[in-house]
């Protein structure tokens, strides 16, 4: 990427940043004018003292001329005096608010951007959490947003008040003295230079910065939930090495982005120094000379420090912008990921369905051109129990999750009652679904309330029905509150048989048209399952069920077998139909039970 494209892409993405803030208009009006007002009185502050002072040192000369005490009365430099503090009190009342104001826009605008990422997030299909780590993602949601508040509210703020105070400045600055501000200027033109050559490589490793926080937080977050499988294979040095590695590299990349953003500062103000020191020398001498008086020479050092103190910090919040800046180009990154195609204008509505599934000529792929599936076709009837087998990877969760909307197919249709899913929003289509994956998934909050995830208006006899549909009541009446137990959000407490029939319950409460089993009797005893199989079964009966299953046995009774192998199935039929034909499906089964 050349110089020319980043630097569109980066007024593109300032462009757009700004461009979220419109919704604020009256705080940043506010805030403008209390910039505004502040920098008048910072550049009208020192010329007023320069005009007290040259009075008050008058008025004591006088007094040690003509032998008298020197006193200070309201009209004798009282007036003046109070005055000047007034002006001060007020340039501080007016840059606490606009400080106040510009935190709580930084915050809002952080506020609204966490909420188009949810939105976006949600919109999202699910090819993108496939291919993306939750670490990275979390870390555009935390990381980079805060860090795009904290310069917003802090640097940028610097940033504007800095350059109108400067211009302000040295315009008062010619005015008093064009030689010493011309000397001034030399110094701060080298300033300049440097923060320019510094931001160069700061935005490169600002972004480097935000992507290597990104991997490292995937990495924790991926050894974290896998922490039992690490120690049980004892991989424990291996992926320290793998974290110690992602955290190298993020410490290095951060100390790069720290090292240029902090070096310029202590350069800049050694300049400044070697500037006083020019500049008191010659302004020293013209007083002497009295070509400038006690109140102009002091103006005039306020001045230089109102300059050059804003160059300071500009140069330095200047770099902290590239890193916000790189911050934002991420998060705009993730809102402009492709989402799911939009739900029909007018979509086909079913009230209930009766459970006829019908896949025609049905092909999918993760990628465009290299399909996994080709011309799959195949019919349900209401009430029947359809089995998906086939070796790891065959592309049974795939079916599922294109019955579900979860991906798009290619080509042909699925359908439902003769209703094409695509006709149909996804949120009245996955009505009619009841899902258990062979993942459980529980969310902090109590029994009850994980129960009722799949209908949230049922009353308590609905969800101890449920549960005891599922074989799970009397767990739940062993546990401390019951069904009010409180579990934390990895349900860490309970076993992972115990945590499927939870989820279990869940299918049992919602009473859908139509079941999905992934797996779902994968983590428990032979006992359990036996006892889930008699409630499935009674659950099953008269509703449509697609049921994935590793173990043969579980799945004889079904009315037809898809038996899928590279994303084709390649034999179909009930389980003695299937035996005759002594193919795969025949092969497969005998295996289990030699």
């Amino acid at each position: 990427m050349n110089q020319t494209t980043r630097n569109a892409g980066s007024r593109s993405t300032v462009v757009r940043l700004f461009s979220q803030l419109k919704g604020q208009r009256v705080r940043l009006t506010v805030v403008a004018v209390s910039i505004v007002i502040y920098i008048a009185l910072s550049i009208y502050n020192p010329m007023y003292s320069a005009l007290v002072i040259d009075h008050l040192w008058q008025s004591i000369q006088a007094a040690w001329r003509d032998g008298t005490p020197f006193a200070i009365t309201w009209t004798n430099m009282g007036r003046e005096l109070i005055q000047l503090s007034a002006q001060y009190f007020f340039t501080w009342i007016f840059y606490y608010l606009q400080s106040y104001l510009m935190a709580n826009v930084a915050e809002s605008l952080n506020l609204e951007l966490r909420n188009q990422i949810a939105r976006k997030l949600n919109r999202l299909p699910l090819r993108f959490f496939d291919q993306n780590k939750a670490g990275e993602i979390l870390s555009r949601v935390t990381s980079d947003l805060d860090k795009i508040a904290e310069v917003l509210q802090t640097g940028l703020l610097k940033l504007l008040v800095a350059i109108g105070t400067i211009i302000g400045s040295l315009t008062v600055m010619f005015y008093y003295s064009v030689p010493l501000t011309c000397i001034f200027l030399v110094f701060m033109a080298a300033s300049v230079v440097i923060t320019k050559l510094v931001a160069k490589q700061n935005l490169r490793c600002a972004a480097e910065r935000q992507e290597t926080i990104g991997e490292l937080t995937g990495v924790v977050e991926e050894f974290y939930n896998g922490r039992n499988v690490i120690k049980a294979y004892n991989h424990e040095a291996e992926s320290l090495e793998q974290v110690t590695a992602a955290v190298e590299k993020n410490r290095a990349a951060n100390q790069k982005a720290d090292f240029l953003t902090n070096c310029v500062n202590p350069l800049i103000r050694l300049l400044t120094r070697l500037a006083n020191v020019v500049i008191a020398i010659i302004a020293g001498k013209a007083m002497l000379d009295g070509t400038m008086t006690v109140g102009v020479v002091q103006a005039f050092f306020q001045y230089v420090n109102q300059t050059a103190e804003p160059l300071t910090e500009a140069s330095f919040m200047i770099n902290s912008l590239q890193s916000a800046l790189a911050s934002a180009k991420r998060t705009f990154e993730l809102l402009d990921e492709d989402e799911e195609i939009p739900d029909p204008q007018h979509p086909a509505v079913l009230e209930r369905a009766r459970g006829n599934i019908a896949f025609q000529h049905v092909s999918f792929g993760y990628q465009p051109g290299q399909l996994l599936m080709r011309d799959i076709s195949f019919e349900a009837k209401p009430g029947q129990k359809i089995a998906v087998v086939g070796s790891t990877g065959a592309g049974k969760t795939t079916l599922v999750n294109l019955l579900m909307r979860f991906y798009e197919v290619n080509g042909g249709q699925i359908t439902i009652d003769g209703v094409s899913t695509a006709q149909m929003t996804r949120g009245g289509l996955r009505k009619h679904f009841g899902m258990v994956l062979q993942d459980t998934w529980l969310f902090g909050g109590t029994v009850a309330e994980n129960i009722a995830y799949s209908k949230p208006d049922a009353t308590r006899e609905e969800i101890v029905a449920a549960a005891k549909a599922a074989k799970v009541d009397y767990f739940i009446r062993t546990m401390p509150q019951g069904y009010d137990t409180v579990l934390d959000n990895e349900a860490a407490n309970l076993s992972a048989g115990q945590r499927q029939l939870l989820t279990i319950a869940r299918v049992f409460l919602c009473n859908p048209p139509i079941i999905i089993l992934d797996e779902a009797t994968s983590s428990v005893d032979t006992r359990t399952e036996a006892e889930i199989g008699k409630a499935m079964k009674r659950l099953m009966d008269g509703r449509t069920s697609f049921v994935i299953a590793h173990r043969l046995s579980t799945i004889r009774d079904a009315d037809i077998i898809l038996f899928m192998e590279h994303g084709n199935i390649i034999e179909q039929g009930n389980h003695q139909e299937l035996l005759a034909k002594k193919g795969a499906y025949a092969a497969l089964y005998y295996s289990q039970f030699e």
